[in-house]
Order: C-alpha cells, then sequence, then structure tokens
C-alpha cells in the first residue's frame, strides 16, 4: 500500500465533467481521450509540449501510434500546437488544448436546440389534441390546414392560440373562424402575450361596467358574450 506522503506529493489533475460526458460526442475515440488527459496532466505540471517518449511510455504503446493520434486530434479540432518566441527570441512549442471546449459548446447548443424543438412540437401536437377535446370531434382537414397556417405563416404561438380557443369556449363559439377574429384582433392591438391579453380584457371588462353604470342597466355576467365577428358591437 502506497504511503500518504507519496499519494499527496504525487499531485492531481483537474478534468472538467464536461470532457467525460462529451468526448464522445466531439467525435474522440477512447485512445484520443486517455491521450488528451496524458496531455492535459503534463500541462498542469507545467510542460506544455512533453516529448512523445513522456506520454507514450504511460499508455504502454509506440511514438508512431502517439504521432497518429496527435494528428486524429489536430484534424478533428480538438487539439493544437502554437509555436511563439520566449524572452531570449527562441521557438517554443506548446499543446492547446482549449478547441475542444468549443466543439464541446457546439454539441451543447445543438442539443438545446434539439430539446427545444422537440418541446414545441410536442406542444403541437397538444394543441390540436386540445382542439378535438374541446370541439368534441375529430378535425376536419380544413380546421387542421387552419390551424397549421397559424402556427407556420402567421406565426402564431401555440401559447396565443390557445388563449383564443379559450376566449371561443366560454362565448360558447366553436368556430375556427371566430378564433381567426379573435387572433387578428390582438395582432392588431400587438397582443403577444397572456399577460398583455389579461391587461386588455380587463380593461374591456372595465370600460363595459362602466358604461352600464352608467346607462343604469342590469350589470353583466363576470364573463361578458364578447362578439368576435363584430368587435364594435358589445
Amino acid at each position: 500500500m502506497i504511503s500518504l506522503d507519496y499519494y499527496l506529493n504525487s499531485g492531481t489533475t483537474t478534468v472538467s465533467n464536461l470532457l467525460f460526458k462529451y468526448y464522445k460526442k466531439v467525435g474522440m475515440t477512447d485512445s484520443e481521450m486517455l491521450f488528451y488527459l496524458q496531455l492535459l496532466q503534463s500541462s498542469q505540471q507545467g510542460n506544455e509540449f512533453p516529448t512523445m517518449d513522456m506520454i507514450t511510455k504511460h499508455m504502454n504503446i509506440t511514438n508512431e501510434i502517439g504521432y497518429q493520434l496527435v494528428q486524429q486530434l489536430m484534424t478533428k479540432g480538438i487539439l493544437a500546437i502554437e509555436t511563439s518566441r520566449n524572452e531570449f527570441g527562441k521557438t517554443e512549442d506548446r499543446y492547446d488544448l482549449t478547441p475542444i471546449y468549443e466543439k464541446i459548446e457546439n454539441v451543447i447548443n445543438q442539443e438545446v436546440v434539439q430539446t427545444t424543438e422537440k418541446i414545441e412540437e410536442d406542444k403541437k401536437a397538444n394543441l390540436f389534441n386540445k382542439f378535438e377535446q374541446e370541439f368534441g370531434r375529430a378535425l376536419s382537414p380544413i380546421e387542421l390546414e387552419t390551424i397549421q397556417q397559424w402556427l407556420n405563416e402567421d406565426k402564431y404561438s401555440v401559447e396565443l392560440i390557445e388563449l383564443a380557443l379559450r376566449e371561443a369556449i366560454l362565448n360558447q363559439a366553436y368556430s375556427l373562424k371566430y378564433m381567426d377574429r379573435i387572433l387578428l384582433n390582438w395582432e392588431r392591438k400587438n397582443l403577444h402575450s397572456k399577460q398583455a391579453i389579461q391587461t386588455d380584457q380587463k380593461q374591456r371588462l372595465k370600460e363595459i361596467d362602466e358604461k352600464n353604470h352608467t346607462s343604469n342597466e342590469e350589470d353583466l355576467p363576470e364573463i361578458p358574450m364578447y362578439n368576435w365577428l363584430n368587435p364594435h358591437d358589445k
């Protein structure tokens, strides 16, 4: 068993968990990863350009294979060799180990995009299901095309369409034409979020309530029957 002093004096190598998580996804083989870790260990010990012998002896491979691994890592954009001049004017080489993190960042960004797209696709699928549940029947091809047009051409968000559906149901209007007028009305008013629409609805309710009190008419129900096909007919 090794002594505690030997263990402590051997030092440690700090490795980001991102390397272990993404090295396969950026195209590295197990051998390339192990070679990269050997370079990382050497760099953290102060030697940024170790000889090939120093690396290959720990991996029990030939120098020829070591040079092949270096070339493979450089070709994949994971490793680079930089040349600079020191204070005495002598050229020095070093392994740049940072390009891999740009590769990892690209993979992470792609995963975020894919996750976002998956969430949006799930929302759209649920949107069609919600329409059929509220209408109590399957949607016709024309209705499916209309909703697709709202999403793909008019660029209405799923949330906005769901709010329009809710508004139509509250007014007992099971019609996409009715909903289309709702969406157009919101677009003209530049209302693109749930909060903005709720604020507008509260203001509309307030105006209707004030109008009814002024004319001494009977109070309206809490949810007014708003005619979206004729917005000015209150």
